[in-house]
């Protein structure tokens, strides 16, 4: 029954959010898909700036990490957080009329943006990598494993927090212009522009309560491998990312009688 029942709800909800993340691909990138080379230049020129400055003030490796592999995890990181967040906040102003639908729900919006965000973050990370491969700057993944468990999970985790911030704009005004605010707390609070192995041992402990260092370190560590030590716990992430979603779920339950479709 369970195995029919799930036959039948994500094939519909699944064509639901498929077509909506074409509308958006379609009206954020353009038919001719400019703005989807924004998003891959975007990191490319950080990245390549970042190595031309530390090359003329600074040696090749930092901490025994050699910089480009580092910035490029941090940067990509940082724009899947920043990404998922910030278009999350304008989903349903975006797509109000798309309400009127009986088929449409909130959270499909929701879902669409997300997924499509993912989606960009990751062919951007791909084609990033490989430029940076080509130039000689990073080498091949230690362990693909946790480079895809790292991003899937961070990917997880920021789709848990852009839901669960949205719904807090639905219900406060003034939630609309602290949550950008927020979004730049990102940086020193997940460890993107540095390790949590650089941190003093006294503070690391406290430092990993955090839940967003985890998957940035599960990344690095796929791409470095042992040569650089780091440190995070999976379930650890698992469970924030988990309570995340399931908060956004609920508040966004509760938030649905302040949406105005008309």
């Amino acid at each position: 029954m369970l195995l029919k029942m799930s036959a039948l709800f994500f094939p519909r909800h699944g064509r639901i959010v498929g077509a909506l993340m074409m509308r958006e691909l379609i009206t954020r990138y353009g038919r001719e898909g400019l703005g989807f080379l924004w998003l891959i230049g975007e990191p490319l020129m950080f990245c390549l700036g970042v190595l031309v400055m530390w090359h003329i003030i600074k040696p090749e490796y930092e901490h025994g990490v050699r910089l480009g592999p580092f910035i490029m995890t941090g940067y990509m990181s940082l724009l899947l957080m920043r990404h998922q967040i910030s278009y999350s906040l304008s989903a349903i102003q975006a797509n109000i009329g798309l309400l009127h639908h009986r088929r449409i729900t909130v959270l499909h919006l929701y879902l669409a943006r997300n997924l499509l965000e993912f989606a960009g973050a990751t062919g951007a990370f791909v084609i990033v990598y490989l430029f940076l491969a080509g130039l000689g700057q990073v080498s091949a993944p230690h362990d693909w494993l946790l480079l895809y468990g790292g991003w899937l999970l961070l990917g997880w985790m920021s789709m848990g927090l852009a839901i669960t911030l949205s719904a807090l704009a639905l219900r406060f005004e003034v939630m609309e212009r602290i949550v950008p605010l927020l979004t730049y707390a990102l940086i020193p609070i997940s460890g993107v522009f540095f390790m949590v192995s650089w941190i003093p041992a006294a503070y690391q402990d406290a430092f990993l309560l955090l839940p967003f260092p985890h998957p940035i370190e599960m990344i690095r560590a796929g791409v470095f491998g042992e040569f650089v030590p780091t440190r995070y716990h999976p379930l650890y992430a698992l469970g924030w990312s988990a309570v995340f979603n399931f908060a956004g779920l609920i508040l966004l339950a509760g938030a649905k009688d302040r949406i105005d479709a008309e």
